[in-house]
């Protein structure tokens, strides 16, 4: 049995939170793309855990993987694990030795590049970790992967083949100076290092066979996606996207299960209340018109706590986007969705969603494929009845049926208009404030 865990709107919509609540039945939890850009909180007891690598099952005890689709930081993924450790748990995390590394050199250059596009305003908004010039040396076959840290000999001629490619790139097109990031023999002694603790704490698998083993073996798998599909960079608002497929496909290339294998299984789309962005790219429903508006994104904004958990950069807000969700659902085939932070909009005096765009006069009920297009739509508004602040916590206890009526019409008009059932729905960041109504693993 696989459940594949995939954010339906631009990120940041809690996935983590529902890959620590259906995680307890789960034995594997499986990262199958991105990289340390990719921030989850969970929260457990009051304990807060921000991760960016780490696959969040790691909080529940779980065997977290990090498939070939990924990039990988092994210095953020040294700290979150030791960290880990010294809060008491300890994780056992296996790195696919077909996933590339992120190294020092991509940092640079993603910062020099996004440096160079906004003099132009063409930045994308990156978090800078070096995640788009990964996958770019990826699929350009100039990559050094995780098994290439195993073989000090293969390591040393990885490197001495990109490393004066980056080194020339920035003295000679940027102008600039390369510091340490492009020494062929720091970088070497460095990763050399980081293939032995690999190997030494036996964290590294071939991912499609202990995937298919664990499976043979009647293992529950999870798949837990980064971002959101907004942001794939095949169906995302393409140029302001990640450089992965966040979508449910991305499960099967991702980490080597055949998608016969995933397309079995439960594909949950996880919903915020709200829509929210963080960088540039089109935002129908964004709510910055008028004073009025921008108040209301702030309040949303504090209360909910939109704040990215790797960058700390605020989000820009908006009401729900129902094309953009009606887009997400066709993509990756939801089997049912979760919707978090209810809780964030009650109280409040006016609650919207956009249920259609209009553009040239016409109006559409989907995304268009051309950002351009995308920027020029504006919101056909749907308006619900507001629902007041509640004891969230006694709500969460009670279950659906206690949540305020126009809540659950509010959720039972997304339901609708995605096609499918809800199963869980946050209420608060704990687990015990999420209420759920089926467990992906049973059905």
């Amino acid at each position: 049995m696989t459940v594949t865990i995939v954010g339906s709107q631009l990120g940041d919509e809690g996935k983590g939170a529902l890959v620590d609540l259906w995680g307890g039945a789960a034995d594997v939890v499986v990262r199958y793309q991105g990289g340390d850009n990719a921030g989850h909180t969970v929260v457990e007891g009051g304990d807060e855990y921000k991760l960016s690598l780490v696959p969040s099952g790691a909080v529940r005890d779980k065997i977290g993987v990090l498939g070939n689709g990924c990039v990988v930081n092994p210095r953020t993924l040294f700290d979150e694990i030791d960290t880990l450790r010294e809060r008491g748990l300890d994780p056992d995390v296996r790195v696919a030795e077909r996933a590339h590394v992120i190294m020092p050199y991509h940092r640079r250059l993603d910062g020099i590049e996004e440096e160079v596009k906004s003099e132009s305003g063409d930045e994308v908004g990156t978090t800078g970790r070096g995640i788009g010039p990964t996958y770019e040396d990826k699929a350009g076959r100039r990559g050094i992967r995780i098994g290439d840290l195993l073989d000090p000999d293969v390591l040393r001629r990885r490197l001495e083949y990109v490393v004066p490619q980056k080194r020339a790139l920035v003295e000679g097109v940027f102008g600039l100076d390369a510091d340490e990031e492009f020494d062929v023999e720091a970088l070497y002694e460095e990763y050399r290092e980081v293939g032995e603790r690999l190997a030494r704490e036996g964290m590294t698998v071939n991912c499609s066979r202990f995937l298919y083993e664990r499976q043979q073996a009647g293992d529950a798998v999870m798949f837990e996606g980064a971002q959101g599909t907004l942001i794939d960079i095949d169906h995302g608002g393409y140029p302001y996207v990640t450089s992965s497929n966040p979508t449910a496909g991305g499960a099967a290339t991702g980490s080597g299960v055949g998608p016969t294998v995933t397309g079995r299984g439960e594909v949950v789309g996880i919903v915020k209340a709200y829509l929210s962005r963080v960088g540039k790219g089109p935002m129908p429903t964004e709510l910055d018109g008028d004073e009025h508006e921008e108040s209301l994104a702030d309040h949303i904004r504090e209360k909910g706590g939109e704040f990215g958990t790797v960058t700390g950069r605020p989000r820009r807000i908006g009401w729900l986007d129902i094309p953009m969700l009606r887009h997400a659902s066709r993509v990756n085939g939801f089997t049912g969705i979760a919707v978090n932070h209810v809780d964030v909009l009650a109280g409040l005096d006016e609650v919207r969603v956009g249920h259609a765009y209009e553009l040239d006069g016409e109006e559409r009920e989907t995304v268009p494929t051309t950002t351009e297009q995308w920027a020029r739509c504006e919101p056909v508004l749907k308006e619900f009845e507001p629902w007041p602040e509640v004891d969230w916590t006694a709500v969460a206890e009670e279950g659906y049926e206690a949540l305020p009526d126009g809540a659950r019409e509010y959720l039972d008009y997304v339901s609708r208009e995605v096609g499918a059932p809800v199963y869980a729905v946050g209420v608060g960041p704990d687990r015990a404030e999420t209420i759920e109504r089926a467990d992906p693993f049973e059905q």
